[in-house]
C-alpha cells in the first residue's frame, strides 16, 4: 500500500494542534512546554508571550514561579542555544545532547582539551557551583581559562537560576550545577535520546529524519537507530518525502479553523523543521521577512494558521503591520486577540 501524501494545510493543522495553537489548553507551563518541546528563551518576554498563545489564562506570574520553584529551569541546549524545559526532562535532553555539545564548542572554539583536563576541571566547577554564582566565577574556578570553562560547564551541566529567565530581568545570569538544583542527575546517552526523538514527534511531527536532526543538532546516526522501537507511522508530503510519525498523534483535517495566534521571537512553530522546508507555516514567499541574515525573527501573527505579520507593543497596544490584505473578519479576530495580548503585556 502506498503512503498517504498530507498536504500543506493538513501539515499546517497537524502542527498548529501539537504546538496548542489550534486550541488553548489549561495546563501548568511544564506541562505545557513538556507537550510543545523545549521553549526558545533567547528572549526572555518570548517565553511568556509564546505560553500565553498556548495556555488558557495563562498569568506572568505561573512562568516566573514555575523557575523559582525549580518546576521549570533555563539552559543552553537545543543548537546550542537558550531554552527552557521542565524540570523532570532536563536529565533526559541534557544525556541526549551534553556529549554533542561539548564537541560543538571545543570545534566552534578551536581548541583541542583532552579528557582528563576537561574531567579535572569539571570537579573544580562541581564545588564551586553547588550554588548559584556568576559566571566569571566559574571561570576563575578552573583557572580563568574561558574555554576550559565552558567545557567542564558543559560536562557538569548547569543551569542558570533566577531571576535569569524571568520577565522584567535583564541583569548578567547566575550559574548552578543541574545536578545541584535539582537533585537528579544526568540520564544516559541512550534514555536521553529515545526521550528527545519522542518528543520532537509527538510535537512537531509528521517530519522527516533531516527536521529531526536540524531540530536537536544530532547526526543521522545518532537519532536513526532510536526509530525503530517506536512502532511510526509513515507519510509523504507533496514534495515525496518520506514523513515520520508516532502512532495515534493528531492529524486533524486540512479544513480546521485556525484561530489568530501572536507569537514573539524565535517561537517553536518557526524552527522545528530544515531551514528550506518551513512551507507548513510560512509562505514560501514570506520566508525572507521570517528568517532574516542576523537570525533576528520578528514578532508575528498568524492568520488561518500561516504567518501573515509582524506586530509590536507599543504605548499600551498591539500594532500590526501586515505582510497581505486582511479581510474585514480576520481584522475584527486580530482586534480582539491583540486587546487581550496588551492587557497581558501591560
Amino acid at each position: 500500500m502506498s503512503e498517504r501524501v498530507l498536504t500543506t494545510r493538513e501539515l499546517n493543522r497537524a502542527l498548529l494542534a501539537r504546538q496548542l495553537l489550534l486550541e488553548r489548553k489549561r495546563l501548568s507551563p511544564a506541562a505545557a512546554i513538556e507537550r510543545v518541546g523545549p521553549l526558545h528563551a533567547q528572549g526572555v518576554e518570548s517565553t511568556y508571550v509564546n505560553l500565553w498563545s498556548r495556555v488558557e489564562g495563562f498569568r506572568r506570574e505561573q512562568l516566573t514561579r514555575a523557575l523559582e520553584g525549580r518546576a521549570v529551569v533555563r539552559e543552553s541546549m537545543l543548537r546550542n542555544t537558550l531554552h527552557l524545559v521542565p524540570a523532570r526532562e532536563h536529565p533526559l535532553y541534557d544525556g541526549a545532547l551534553a556529549e554533542h555539545r561539548l564537541d560543538w564548542w571545543l570545534r566552534v572554539n578551536r581548541r583541542r582539551i583532552d579528557s582528563r583536563t576537561i574531567a579535572r576541571a569539571e570537579q573544580k566547577l562541581a564545588g564551586a557551583a553547588r550554588r548559584p554564582r556568576r559566571w566569571a566565577e566559574l571561570v576563575e574556578a578552573v583557572g580563568g581559562d574561558r574555554i576550559l570553562a565552558g567545557a567542564a560547564a558543559i560536562r557538569l551541566g548547569v543551569v542558570t537560576a533566577p531571576p535569569s529567565g524571568v520577565w522584567g530581568y535583564h541583569g548578567k545570569s547566575d550559574y548552578v550545577s543541574a545536578e545541584a538544583w535539582l537533585g537528579v542527575a544526568r540520564a544516559s546517552v541512550e534514555a536521553g535520546t529515545v526521550h528527545l526523538v519522542r518528543r520532537y514527534l509527538a510535537a512537531f511531527a509528521p517530519a522527516t529524519l533531516g527536521d529531526l536532526c536540524f531540530w536537536c543538532g544530532l547526526g543521522r546516526s545518532r537519532v536513526a537507530p532510536t526509530l525503530d522501537g517506536l512502532g511510526l507511522r509513515r507519510f509523504r508530503d507533496e514534495k515525496g518525502r518520506e514523513l515520520l510519525d508516532l502512532p495515534r498523534a493528531p492529524l486533524p483535517p486540512a479544513d480546521t479553523p485556525a484561530p489568530a495566534r501572536f507569537l514573539l521571537r524565535w517561537d517553536n512553530l518557526y524552527l522545528g523543521h530544515e531551514s528550506g522546508e518551513r512551507d507548513r507555516i510560512v509562505p514560501p514567499a514570506l520566508r525572507k521577512r521570517v528568517y532574516t541574515v542576523n537570525t533576528v525573527m520578528p514578532a508575528t501573527f498568524l492568520v488561518d494558521g500561516f504567518v501573515a505579520g509582524t506586530w509590536r507593543y507599543e504605548r499600551g497596544r498591539i500594532v500590526l503591520e501586515p505582510w497581505r490584505r486582511l479581510s474585514k473578519a480576520e481584522r475584527g479576530e486580530l482586534a480582539g486577540e491583540a486587546e487581550q495580548l496588551a492587557a497581558f503585556m501591560a
